[in-house]
C-alpha cells in the first residue's frame, strides 16, 4: 500500500517574519530614545522641548510591540495546533474510514459509497458520473431505512468496465407514495495518505481526497 504525508512551510514563513518585525521595532525603538537622550541633553533651558509628542511616540511604540508579542504567541498556538492536527491524521494511514461525501474511488473493480435514507425508500435511481460529469452508469434499487452499503463493481451501461478514477453519485429516491427520500450520501476506504498542506489535513484514499473533518467512523486496519 503506497502511503505519503504532504506538509507545508508557512508556519515556520510566518514565524520568521514575526521575529524580523520584532527585531525591526527593538532596532527603532533603541533609535528613537538615543535621539531622545540627544535632544534632551541639549536642549536649551530657557525654551524646554514638548514632551507631549515624545510620550505619544513611547506609547505607539509600547502598543506595537505589544501587539507583535500578540501575534506571536498566537503564531504559537496556530503552530502547535497544526501540530497536533498533523499527528492525528497521520495516525489515520490505513484505517478504514467512512466520511461525508458523494464522490468515491474505483479500484480494482469496486467502488463502495454508504447510503442512509430517511425513511425506506421503494425506489432509488442511483446515477453514477465520472469525474468530468458524463453518466457512466444507471442502477435502480430499494433503499431500507438506516445506513447501507451500495457497491458498484466499475460495470458501465454499456457493458464494458469502467477505468479506475473518482467517481460521483446523485441518489433519486421515492417512497411507496411517490414522495421524494432524503438519502444522505458517505464515502468509505482505506486511507493511504494525508495532506497537510491546506489549513485542514485532507486525507487521500487512492485518487479521492476527504476533509478529516469529514470523517464519520473508524475501523481496524486493513489485514
Amino acid at each position: 500500500m503506497a502511503s505519503g504525508i504532504t506538509s507545508s512551510t508557512s508556519i515556520t514563513a510566518t514565524g520568521a517574519a514575526s521575529t524580523t518585525d520584532t527585531k525591526s521595532i527593538a532596532g527603532n525603538f533603541t533609535q528613537f530614545l538615543t535621539l531622545l537622550t540627544t535632544q534632551l541633553k541639549n536642549q536649551n533651558p530657557l525654551d524646554p522641548l514638548d514632551t507631549n509628542q515624545f510620550t505619544q511616540q513611547l506609547v505607539q511604540f509600547a502598543g506595537v510591540e505589544q501587539q507583535l508579542k500578540t501575534n506571536a504567541s498566537l503564531d504559537t498556538i496556530l503552530t502547535n495546533s497544526k501540530a497536533a492536527s498533523a499527528s492525528s491524521a497521520s495516525s489515520l494511514i490505513g484505517r478504514n474510514i467512512t466520511a461525508d461525501g458523494a464522490t468515491s474511488d474505483l479500484a480494482k473493480g469496486k467502488a463502495t459509497w454508504t447510503l442512509t435514507p430517511e425513511r425506506a425508500a421503494a425506489k432509488a435511481v442511483i446515477t453514477i458520473k465520472a469525474s468530468d460529469g458524463t453518466v457512466v452508469a444507471t442502477k435502480t434499487t430499494t433503499l431500507k431505512t438506516g445506513a447501507q452499503s451500495f457497491a458498484w463493481d466499475g460495470t458501465a451501461t454499456s457493458g464494458l468496465a469502467a477505468k479506475d478514477g473518482r467517481y460521483t453519485i446523485t441518489v433519486d429516491a421515492l417512497d411507496t407514495t411517490g414522495t421524494r427520500v432524503n438519502v444522505d450520501t458517505k464515502v468509505s476506504g482505506t486511507v493511504d495518505g494525508v495532506d497537510l498542506s491546506g489549513s485542514e489535513p485532507v486525507l487521500t484514499i487512492g485518487s479521492a481526497r476527504v476533509p478529516a473533518s469529514s470523517v464519520k467512523t473508524l475501523a481496524a486496519p486493513s489485514s
